[in-house]
């Protein structure tokens, strides 16, 4: 517990929490707000995002000038010309006129400058002015006194043609293609380092608020520019480490929340589910499924990530619901959510948000009977997270039409990273040793190997497993506990009848009983004995502990009092040591336990019955009831006298069913 609160104290940001809660729009419902100090105005984001796109708009693309381009290129056209001019049978002393003609457009076109355009600075047309950078010299241009590749081609040809000494225009046009490359050349390193200085350089902040000036007063409109002041002011106050405080006292603080949070949960634990406080392996599973998330919420306030909502909050009552119940699983994500509450923005709001998603959480699979629960669950926090954030939104905004419906995303990531809590399940059940409903379910098939031999084995047994499970299940319902584990313990109680299935009345055909060659305290001990049999069955096919306790606990430590008078009525002459004749417990210590052993007794009991009907079945159950009772094999179990009261009347309603009697109503 200590070391839970210290991990998650040591996290938790170290920043004092401003103490006032506001929203744009919304009256100011504190005491009039005078500045206790000096501090600049922040800007907006809209703003910072505004001052970002004219920095970046005002910033001239640089390029640098490259003189060698022309002299390389022009040299290249006179050698071209030269090897190409005997090939076009073209007179000779053309030539000199050819080379002239080119050699001077050419000096045109790169005087004038040759370069590439880019759409990312066409904001105004296509033409916008860039610096020319030529010896570490800047002046400053515009694109249309400049050529592109494209139209310094274009006027190339427009000279050749308007050359009336040139007869092979296309010829020359296509030699002075090939000699036409850019000598402007865009340095994007230079411009990136420009916009990156002219970024650095914009103010967050404009204006100031002088120390002892009026912001707000009780009462008034929260308007975009009070905000505006109000969020400075608390962005000011929790950074400030002359304003926030000694962050020993913080911790202190932080610790202090931290361990009361776990007090509280311990103490439901002791009053509310005392087998979860005494197993150390449950409460380290609740703790540090608790530390963790608040840990990641940490972490995540640090890093700075968009939004806090990308959390998926509600994968803790989720798995704390799989592996324990609904109302510690509350009570965990209640808890969480205030601490969290302390450190998010918006407190109430997202309260508000996780409380109602986890609570819809928890009650989307109260019963997990199918896997798809868990999609259906993810399906319903989503709907109420919409739900949630539409009617916030609408009271916030007073519109439908100003709703940010963007800011939604994060809510959808979340729900999907709940689903993490599938195999997060199995994770925590195969380290810590706790059952799952998932696993449950999984061993309540009745195609699973164990309950497959058990079925070809002793076929009797698995019919009266059956109907104990279906009583019980039903009683348990009933009386509130949990329906799914009554009914795998059941399923399982009587595993240990595999050994000998001969030995037991279910599974004998009508004629002679082999008991009738052995003596009484033999005949208990092969009875008695299918209690630990199944124990080493069950735990020789891994099934969880659990459901060993059903095997254990299904008989508790009463007497086998038929083989016992028996002895004593054939030989009361001898002394009788009772243990041989009683099972060794222990007594049930659940309501589950308690039930599934009342109903295994009525069951079976029941198929003595010769002539069932409604007197006989009354008797029957009432007697086995008040039996165990008198035996004190339900002190332990947590039934109430209440409870006894419904578990009579259901186990008497279904076995009337089973054996098809008719009910007679008084009119």
């Amino acid at each position: 517990m200590v070391l839970c609160v210290l991990i998650v104290t040591l996290f938790l940001p170290k920043h004092a929490r401003f103490k006032y809660e506001y929203e744009k729009g919304k009256l100011w419902m504190n005491k009039d707000l005078v500045s206790p100090y000096s501090f600049a105005i922040e800007k907006t984001a809209a703003e910072l995002d505004k001052d970002r796109k004219d920095v970046l708009a005002s910033v001239l693309p640089a390029y640098q000038y490259d003189p060698d381009v022309f002299e390389t290129e022009l040299q290249a056209f006179n050698a071209d010309l030269d090897i190409k001019w005997n090939s076009a049978n073209e007179d000779a002393e053309m030539q000199i006129a050819y080379r002239e003609a080119g050699t001077k457009i050419l000096t045109e076109i790169y005087e004038r400058g040759i370069m590439s355009l880019f759409k990312r600075y066409q904001r105004t047309g296509d033409n916008y002015n860039f610096l020319l950078l030529n010896n570490n010299q800047a002046r400053q241009m515009n694109t249309v006194g400049v050529f592109t590749l494209e139209s310094a081609i274009k006027y190339a040809e427009k000279q050749v043609n308007e050359d009336v000494r040139i007869t092979n225009k296309q010829w020359l046009v296509k030699l002075l293609e090939d000699r036409i490359n850019q000598n402007y050349i865009f340095d994007e390193r230079l411009t990136e380092k420009l916009e990156a200085e002219g970024l650095q350089n914009i103010s967050t902040t404009r204006g100031m608020v002088q120390k002892g000036e009026f912001i707000v007063g009780n009462k008034a409109v929260i308007t975009p520019e009070i905000y505006q002041k109000l969020e400075s002011l608390k962005n000011t106050y929790e950074k400030d480490s002359k304003i926030r405080g000694d962050k020993r006292i913080i911790f202190a603080g932080q610790f202090l929340l931290g361990g009361l949070v776990v007090m509280l949960l311990m103490v439901f634990l002791r009053l509310f589910r005392r087998d979860i406080f005494q197993d150390n392996r449950q409460i380290s599973l609740i703790l540090i499924v608790i530390t963790s998330m608040l840990v990641v919420l940490s972490w995540s306030i640090q890093l700075k990530i968009p939004n806090l909502y990308y959390i998926p909050y509600c994968i803790v009552p989720i798995i704390i619901r799989i592996l324990f119940d609904t109302r510690l699983a509350l009570n965990i994500h209640l808890l969480v959510v205030l601490i969290a509450g302390f450190y998010v923005p918006n407190s109430f709001e997202f309260a508000f948000l996780q409380v109602t998603s986890g609570m819809v959480a928890i009650y989307s699979i109260k019963n997990l009977v199918k896997r798809e629960q868990f999609l259906i669950s993810a399906l319903l926090i989503l709907g109420n997270y919409f739900a949630a954030f539409l009617g916030i939104s609408l009271i916030r905004n007073g519109s439908l039409y100003a709703i940010d419906w963007i800011t939604f995303v994060p809510f959808t990531i979340s729900v999907l990273l709940s689903l993490l809590a599938y195999p997060l399940i199995y994770v925590f059940e195969r380290v810590f040793g706790i059952t799952s409903e998932v696993s449950l379910m999984e061993i309540t098939n009745t195609n699973s190997k164990l309950l497959r031999e058990l079925s070809y084995k002793a076929p009797g047994t698995f019919q009266h497993s059956l109907q104990v499970a279906n009583l019980a299940e039903a009683a348990i319902y009933n009386i509130g506990g949990n329906g799914l584990l009554v009914r795998a313990g059941a399923l399982y109680h009587d595993i240990g009848k595999m050994e000998n299935p001969q030995y037991f009345i279910e599974n004998q055909n009508k004629g002679s009983s082999p008991h009738d060659s052995l003596s009484y305290e033999a005949s208990a001990q092969i009875i008695i004995r299918h209690v630990t049999k199944g124990v080493e069955i069950a735990r020789r096919n891994h099934l969880p502990e659990i459901i060993i306790d059903f095997i254990r606990t299904h008989h508790g430590n009463t007497r086998m009092d038929y083989f016992y008078q028996s002895y004593l009525k054939n030989f009361p002459e001898k002394f009788v040591d009772e243990n041989i004749f009683r099972y060794p417990g222990p007594i049930p210590f659940s309501k589950e336990t308690g039930v599934l052993m009342l109903a295994d007794s009525v069951e079976a009991a029941s198929r003595s019955l010769k002539e069932p009907d409604a007197k006989s079945i009354n008797a029957l159950v009432d007697r086995i009831i008040d039996y165990k009772l008198d035996q004190g094999q339900l002190n332990n179990s947590n039934i109430t006298l209440k409870d006894v009261a419904m578990i009579r009347q259901i186990f008497k309603s279904m076995l009337m069913s089973i054996y098809h009697v008719r009910v007679d109503y008084d009119l």
